[in-house]
C-alpha cells in the first residue's frame, strides 16, 4: 500500500472508531430531556434537567482517570490497543443505559445504574481523547498536521450530530412524543452498542505509528514510557495543555451540549424545534473543522486560538443575552453560527497542539491526563452550572462565568509559542 493510502486508512479507520465513540457519549444529553423523567422522581423539568446533568458531569469526573489508565496504555502497549479497549468499553456502558429499568420499576436503583454507566462512558472518552489525538498527529504529514487531526473534532461533532439525527429522526418520523418519553429513547442506546462493535472490528485492522514504533526500538527510554514520572518533566507543556483547555471546553459544551436545552429551557423553543436547529448548526461547524486545520498549516495555531480567545472574551455575554431574548428560529441559529464560528478557532487545533508539545514517550498520557482534569473541572460542569444560575434566578451571571474561562486561556494564548515552529513531533521525525 502506498504511503498515501496507508495514511488515508488511518485517519478513516482512527476517526470512525472516534465517531462511535462521541455517538454513544452525546445520545445522553441528546435525549436527556426524554429520559429524565424515567430515572428520577416527579418534579420541574429544570429539577429533573439538573440531576440529568449532574450525572453528566460525574462521568466527566471518570475523564482523568481515563486519560492516565488508556494514555499509559497508548504510551507503553500501543495507540492501536488503546484506541481498541476504548470502544468496547464504551458499548458496555451504552448496553446498561438502554437495559435499566425506570425508577417507577426499581426506585433509586435505576439512577445508581446510570451513574455507574456514565462512570464506564467517562472512562472510556477519557482514554479515547488523548490516545485518537495523538494516533491522528501521529500518522499525519508534517505539512498537514493541522488538516489530519482536525478530522478529530470533524468525528467528535459528527458523533454529536448522529446521535440529534437519530432523534430529529424518531420525533419526526418514528415515535410520537409519548412513545419516545416511555421507551423510544433507550434505541438510541441500543444503536450506539452496536455501532461499537463494528468500530472495534474496523480499529482491529489499523496499524501502528512510525513515531510509536520507532520509540519501542529505544531500550533506554522503555522503562520511562507512559509514566508520571516521566510527564511531569514537562511542567510547561503540562500548564500549557490546562490552560488552552479551560475556556475552550466550557466554551465548547457551552454552544453544543448545553444548547439545545439553553433552547428549550431558557429561549422556549419547542423540543424539535430546538433539536433542527442544533442538528443545522452543528453540521455546518463540523465542516469548519479542516479547514481551520488547513489555515493553521499555513498562519501557524497560535494566531487562530488568539482569535477564539479575543472573540470569546468580549462576545460571550452579547451573544447569550441576544440569544436567551430572541423568539425568532433564524436569528436564534444565525447567534449560534457565530459563536460556533468563534470556538472553532481552538477546536479545529488543540489536538494537534497538545501532541506538538509532548515527545512519543510520554504523548498519549500528556495530551490525555490534563486535558481530561480541566474538561472534568470546567467542560463537565458547563452545563449544570448554566442550568444552577438559571434554577437560582440569575442566569446571566453564567454568561460572564464562560466569558472568564475564555479570557482565563486567552492569557494562556498569549504566553505560549506557537507549536507548528517548536512541534516535537517534527523534531523527532527529523532525527528518525
Amino acid at each position: 500500500m502506498s504511503d498515501t493510502g496507508w495514511r488515508l486508512r488511518a485517519i478513516f479507520g482512527g476517526s470512525i472508531g472516534n465517531l462511535v465513540e462521541w455517538y454513544d457519549w452525546y445520545a445522553y444529553s441528546a435525549f436527556s430531556l426524554y429520559f429524565a423523567p424515567a430515572f428520577f422522581p416527579k418534579g420541574s423539568q429544570t429539577a429533573q434537567l439538573l440531576n440529568t446533568a449532574a450525572i453528566f458531569a460525574v462521568g466527566f469526573l471518570m475523564r482523568p482517570l481515563g486519560g492516565w489508565v488508556f494514555g499509559r496504555y497508548a504510551d507503553r502497549v500501543g495507540r492501536k490497543a488503546a484506541l481498541t479497549s476504548s470502544v468496547m468499553l464504551m458499548s458496555f456502558g451504552s448496553l446498561m443505559i438502554a437495559l435499566t429499568p425506570a425508577y417507577a420499576t426499581i426506585g433509586f436503583v435505576a439512577p445508581a445504574v446510570l451513574v455507574i454507566a456514565r462512570l464506564l462512558q467517562g472512562l472510556s472518552v477519557g482514554g479515547e481523547y488523548g490516545t485518537s489525538a495523538t494516533y491522528l498527529s501521529e500518522v499525519a504529514t508534517r505539512d498537514r498536521r493541522g488538516f489530519y487531526s482536525s478530522f478529530q473534532y470533524v468525528t467528535l461533532v459528527g458523533g454529536h450530530l448522529a446521535a440529534l439525527g437519530v432523534q430529529i429522526i424518531l420525533q419526526r418520523f418514528v415515535l410520537t412524543p409519548a412513545q419516545l418519553a416511555q421507551w423510544g429513547w433507550r434505541i438510541p442506546f441500543v444503536i450506539g452498542a452496536i455501532l461499537a462493535m463494528v468500530a472495534l472490528y474496523l480499529r482491529r485492522s489499523l496499524e501502528e505509528t512510525e513515531a510509536f514504533a520507532s520509540a519501542t526500538k529505544k531500550q533506554a527510554t522503555k522503562a520511562e514510557r507512559g509514566t508520571l514520572g516521566e510527564l511531569l518533566r514537562h511542567p510547561k507543556a503540562l500548564a500549557t495543555v490546562v490552560g488552552l483547555t479551560l475556556g475552550g471546553t466550557v466554551a465548547f459544551y457551552t454552544y453544543t451540549t448545553y444548547m439545545k436545552n439553553f433552547l428549550v429551557n431558557s429561549v422556549g423553543m419547542a423540543k424539535d424545534t430546538a433539536s433542527l436547529l442544533a442538528f443545522v448548526s452543528l453540521f455546518l461547524y463540523m465542516l469548519m473543522q479542516p479547514l481551520f486545520g488547513f489555515i493553521s498549516d499555513r498562519i501557524g495555531r497560535r494566531p487562530l486560538l488568539l482569535g477564539f480567545g479575543v472573540c470569546g472574551t468580549l462576545g460571550t455575554v452579547p451573544l447569550l443575552t441576544a440569544l436567551s431574548e430572541t423568539k425568532s428560529p433564524w436569528t436564534a441559529f444565525a447567534l449560534m453560527m457565530i459563536a460556533l464560528v468563534i470556538v472553532t478557532g481552538y477546536t479545529s487545533i488543540n489536538a494537534i497542539v497538545k501532541a506538538e508539545l509532548f515527545p512519543t514517550e510520554v504523548r498519549a498520557l500528556g495530551v490525555g491526563l490534563p486535558y481530561g482534569l480541566t474538561v472534568a473541572i470546567f467542560g463537565g460542569t458547563a452545563e449544570y452550572a448554566g442550568l444552577w444560575f438559571k434554577d437560582k434566578g440569575h442566569e446571566p451571571y453564567f454568561y460572564w462565568y464562560v466569558s472568564g474561562c475564555i479570557f482565563i486561556s486567552l492569557i494562556a494564548y498569549l504566553l505560549m509559542p506557537d507549536t507548528k515552529e517548536t512541534s516535537l513531533l517534527d523534531k523527532e521525525e527529523r532525527a528518525r
